[in-house]
């Protein structure tokens, strides 16, 4: 094959990983979609009564609860609220019209105990508090259960895609029932839990979490094929990888046992930051060494890394510990440390790894194919990559810092 042909062909497919990731790319700062997160605790205080205490997106409760009972007044009073930005004013336009609120929560929030299910009933006044910026309105609900006794099954369904205002809701549920205590991650696809599910069905659900939370965070798969982009051997990008890995995994097991908590407002322009330094490095080595950028200049050193894959590990590293922040915080779990929680956390993690090992086993080895066949398509196709991937987390970051 002729250079021209060569990087013609490295053109192409710089172009098209560029064009998919600009179209994907088209999505709101948040970088995951319009999702929302539901967070439950399910007690049973005595026999035959359970508590169920709700955290709901304040704005869409609002829109949802109004349009599914024709409320008007809700809608005028919640948006108002919203507008203004006052907690105790949103609380007091959900309390005024309760009945409607209860109306969309309770049958789209069911617990049942035995196969019957259990009547809710408000306790207390609706609260309205901001959760990583973001206002949640506080249900509580009391349940009374016909069967004292036997397994409890939760469902949620609240702000199904149906809706048309938000797709993908999650339900995180943590639950203290049944002598049993975890958590459980509800969604379209899994509706409901029991606790008579064994363990091995709650950490596939984990798993399965996992997975789906780095194949739709955008943000996370850009992070990473810059990465990839700028690792110029094999070792690199395990060692790059795996740096990633641990990072992540230390935040992210310290934020969701409550050890460590770190605002969304720093932790999202950050993580939007990291993608564009890491692309932004290999765009600066491309600039540096021209084509001879993708050369490691070895130095016998441990791993044999030259000085520049080393400052790259270690801002790997520093960057893979926001990045553990951001998925505790899209996990949404704060709960006190757990062997139950513990092991539910390294199944989430794993589901990550998976995907992430997944991707790199795609990518990586077509990019190293394309080099060995021709070092400038090579560099054309990993600067392409890195100058898109730059673009965005610069775009985001932006965004993020400015709430546009």
């Amino acid at each position: 094959m002729s250079q021209h042909h060569r990087r013609h062909h490295g053109a192409a497919l710089a172009c098209t990983i560029a064009a998919l990731i600009a179209w994907f790319a088209a999505t709101p700062a948040d970088a995951h979609g319009f999702s929302s997160v539901v967070y439950a605790t399910v007690t049973s205080p005595e026999r035959g009564h359970v508590r169920a205490e709700l955290g709901l997106e304040y704005d869409l409760l609002v829109v949802s609860a109004a349009d599914a009972q024709q409320d008007d007044p809700l809608f005028r009073d919640g948006t108002a609220a919203f507008d203004d930005g006052d907690a105790s004013a949103q609380a007091s336009a959900l309390q005024n019209h309760a009945a409607t609120v209860l109306a969309y929560v309770a049958p789209r929030f069911t617990i049942t105990s035995g196969g019957q299910g259990c009547t809710p009933v408000q306790d207390g006044d609706i609260t309205v508090a901001e959760r990583d910026t973001v206002p949640y309105a506080t249900l509580v609900l009391d349940y009374a259960c016909p069967v004292a006794s036997g397994a409890h099954e939760v469902t949620s369904t609240l702000f199904p895609d149906a809706d048309g205002y938000v797709r993908g809701t999650r339900t995180i549920v943590t639950y203290e029932l049944d002598l049993q205590h975890g958590s459980a991650a509800l969604d379209a696809g899994q509706p409901s839990f029991s606790t008579e599910q064994s363990t091995a069905q709650r950490f596939w659900e984990f798993f399965k979490l996992g997975a789906e939370h780095l194949l739709g965070g955008l943000d996370h798969i850009l992070f990473l094929l810059a990465v990839i982009a700028g690792s110029r051997r094999l070792r690199e990008i395990v060692l790059a990888a795996t740096t990633f890995t641990l990072a992540h995994s230390v935040t992210f097991i310290l934020a969701a046992t409550g050890l460590v908590h770190v605002s969304a407002s720093f932790v999202e322009p950050t993580i939007a930051l990291s993608i564009a330094v890491v692309a932004g490095w290999h765009l600066w080595q491309i600039r540096r060494h021209g084509i001879h950028a993708g050369e490691l200049e070895v130095t016998g050193g441990p791993f044999s890394l030259d000085r520049a894959g080393w400052v790259r590990l270690g801002v790997v590293f520093c960057f893979g510990l926001v990045h553990g922040l951001g998925f505790a915080g899209a996990l949404g779990i704060d709960e006190p440390w757990s062997w139950t929680l513990l092991w539910s956390l390294l199944v989430f993690n794993i589901g990550l790894e998976v995907v992430q090992l997944g991707i790199i086993a795609i990518v990586f080895p077509l990019l190293s194919v394309l080099r060995h066949r021709s070092a400038r398509a090579g560099l054309w196709a990993t600067g392409t990559i890195a100058a898109v991937v730059a673009v965005m987390g610069l775009i985001w970051f932006v965004q993020r810092v400015t709430g546009t």
